[in-house]
C-alpha cells in the first residue's frame, strides 16, 4: 500500500493515561493509525495498536519499531510522551529530601526520548518525511516540581533543536510543544466535591486530547518544515491553525506568567 493509500501511521508513547492517551485519541480520530505504548496499555478502539514496552528496555523499544516498519513499512510521526512521574513531584520540599526515584524521569523521559527518535529516524529518513513531536512544559524554563523534572523538560526542548540539524534535508521535522494545565482523570480527581473550584481552573486549562488536535494539524501544514527545531506553546500553535479544545473553548498561553521558551542559536560546531 503506497504512502497516498494507507492512513498516516503514529506511535505514542506513554499513552496508558493522561496526554499520551489524550493524544492517541484525537489522533485517532483524525484517521491515523496509532500504535501505543506503556508498561498498561490497552486499546482504544479500531485504528489503534496497543504494545506492551517498559521505555527502559530497549530491546522492547526496538521490537516496537521493527513491528511498525513490518506491518505498516514506515512511520510518519513519534509522540514522545514517555515519562516516569512520582506521586511525590509536586511536594514543596527540595531535592534531596525527595525519593531519589525522582530522577527516574532522566532516564524514562529524556533517555527514552531519544532512543525512540534514534529508531524513528531510520524509518523516517528513507520516506523522506516525518515528525518527531515532544511533550514538554514551562518547567524547562522556570523551576518547577525540581531539577530532575526541569532538566528532563530542557533536554527534550534541546533534543527537538538539535535533531532538526541532522534532519536538514531529509524532510523529517522535530517539535517541541508545551503543553498547559491538563485536566487529566486523575487532575479532575483532587477537584472530586468541588465542581465550582474545578470549572474555574479548567477555563486556564486544556484536555488532554488538545495537543493531539495540534499535531495533526501540524502533519497537515505544507510549511510544517518552517517550524523544525523550535519549541512551540501549544495554546499559541492552536491560534496558528485556528483550533479549539473539544468544548469550542480557546485554551490560553501561559506565556505571561512562564515566559518563553529559549531561542536556540544557530550556530553548528561538528
Amino acid at each position: 500500500m503506497s504512502a497516498e493509500e494507507r492512513p498516516p501511521v503514529a506511535v505514542v508513547t506513554g499513552a496508558s493515561r493522561g496526554a499520551g492517551r489524550g493524544i492517541a485519541t484525537a489522533l485517532l480520530s483524525a484517521g491515523w493509525r496509532v500504535y501505543l505504548t506503556g508498561r498498561t496499555v490497552t486499546d482504544l478502539g479500531d485504528g489503534s495498536v496497543a504494545v506492551t514496552v517498559d521505555h527502559r528496555d530497549d530491546a522492547q523499544v526496538a521490537a516496537l519499531f521493527e513491528r511498525v516498519a513490518d506491518e505498516c513499512g514506515a512511520l510518519d510521526l513519534l509522540v514522545n510522551n514517555a515519562a516516569a512521574i512520582s506521586d511525590r513531584l509536586t511536594s514543596s520540599k527540595p531535592f534531596w529530601d525527595k525519593p531519589l526515584e525522582l530522577g527516574d524521569v532522566l532516564d524514562v523521559g529524556l533517555r527514552s526520548a531519544y532512543v525512540a527518535s534514534w529508531h524513528a529516524a531510520r524509518l523516517m529518513v528513507p520516506h523522506r518525511r516525518g515528525l518527531i513531536v515532544f511533550t514538554s512544559s514551562p518547567g524547562s524554563v522556570v523551576y518547577m516540581h525540581g531539577p530532575a523534572y526541569g532538566a528532563q523538560k530542557a533536554g527534550v526542548d534541546k533534543m527537538a533543536a538539535d535533531m532538526a540539524v541532522d534532519f536538514e534535508g531529509t524532510g523529517v521535522t522535530t517539535l517541541s510543544i508545551w503543553m498547559g494545565i491538563l485536566l487529566t482523570e486523575k487532575f479532575r480527581s483532587a477537584f472530586a466535591g468541588h465542581p465550582d473550584a474545578l470549572a474555574e481552573t479548567a477555563k486556564h486549562a486544556e484536555t488532554p486530547e488538545f495537543t493531539g488536535y495540534l499535531v495533526d494539524a501540524l502533519w497537515r501544514d505544507p510549511r510544517l518544515g518552517e517550524l523544525t527545531g523550535q519549541t512551540v506553546i501549544g495554546a499559541e500553535l492552536a491560534m496558528r491553525y485556528g483550533i479549539t479544545d473539544v468544548d469550542g473553548r480557546q485554551p490560553p498561553s501561559h506565556r505571561a506568567t512562564f515566559g518563553a521558551p529559549r531561542e536556540r542559536s544557530g550556530v553548528v560546531v561538528r
